[in-house]
């Protein structure tokens, strides 16, 4: 079902660069974009495409919600990482967040989601689908480099793409290390980049890994993700390949991140 779209989105921004990329996206098509910013890291970058960009730490959902309204925002789009543990680091929960927090009956992510989805919904915001505007960043199906996996890779992406999913079914995570089909690692709260570096130095040389979205994604959050800095990560712990779902998946930096991978000889495929 298709959604009008109001030229006056809201952003709420977690670390990396595709909350930046989906605000200048979003800014080149005639949207003015007000970002409520969770993370440092790309805040400065925020700034060039957006109208306004707010500084919040993820537990000040009372600030959160109050620049929401004072904005008049109607539509808006969660999207970068927020990790538990930067949460469990830096809690700096106010009372409408500890409130929440009480009220959920799970902590796993799509549980702390779908609630806040329901509480934006009774102030009149609807959460949109993240790739809305950055569908220019899915991943198309078949091998995305010059490197070809072998027979043996495929054997072992087939068994570490249905482990994934089995995983994603558990809302534990959505990646997994898998070597000689033998799972090495299995992400988990520590987030895809710590996953590579312990299962790989498991497996040694020559790891892979396989990413997916969950059986029953909702595409208004934590749609997978991948780009260069998860291939520098792969190059600097030896892991040879890397397999995606197939438009499930947002590539970030493409042409940066495939020629990063031709140069150092790892396989890139969406299957």
């Amino acid at each position: 079902m298709s959604i009008e779209l109001e030229k006056k989105q809201g952003l709420i921004a977690g670390n990396g660069q595709l909350p930046v990329q989906l605000a200048k996206n979003a800014k080149e098509n005639g949207f003015e974009v007000i970002a409520i910013s969770l993370s440092s890291d790309n805040r400065n970058e925020l700034k060039k495409y957006c109208s306004k960009v707010y500084d919040c730490a993820p537990g000040e959902v009372l600030k959160i919600k109050n620049i929401l309204i004072t904005e008049e925002i109607k539509q808006l789009t969660f999207i970068g990482k927020v990790s538990k543990s930067l949460v469990i680091k830096r809690p700096r929960f106010d009372s409408l967040a500890v409130e929440f927090l009480k009220q959920a009956k799970r902590l796993n992510d799509d549980a702390i989601m779908l609630f806040l989805v329901d509480e934006l919904a009774k102030i009149g915001i609807t959460v949109l689908d993240q790739t809305i505007f950055i569908k220019n960043l899915m991943a198309p199906r078949g091998v995305l480099g010059k490197i070809h996996p072998t027979e043996a890779q495929i054997s072992d992406v087939e068994y570490g793409y249905k482990i994934a999913k089995e995983m994603g079914e558990l809302d534990i995570g959505q990646s997994v290390v898998i070597k000689d089909r033998m799972i090495m690692a299995i992400e988990a709260i520590e987030g895809t980049d710590k996953c590579i570096k312990r299962g790989c130095k498991l497996g040694k040389n020559n790891s892979i890994i396989v990413k997916v979205s969950k059986p029953k994604q909702d595409k208004r959050f934590d749609i997978p993700a991948f780009g260069l800095n998860t291939l520098k990560n792969m190059k600097k712990y030896h892991a040879c390949l890397i397999a995606v779902e197939a438009n499930e998946t947002i590539l970030v930096d493409k042409k940066q991140t495939i020629e990063f991978a031709d140069k150092n000889n790892i396989v890139v495929m969406a299957v």
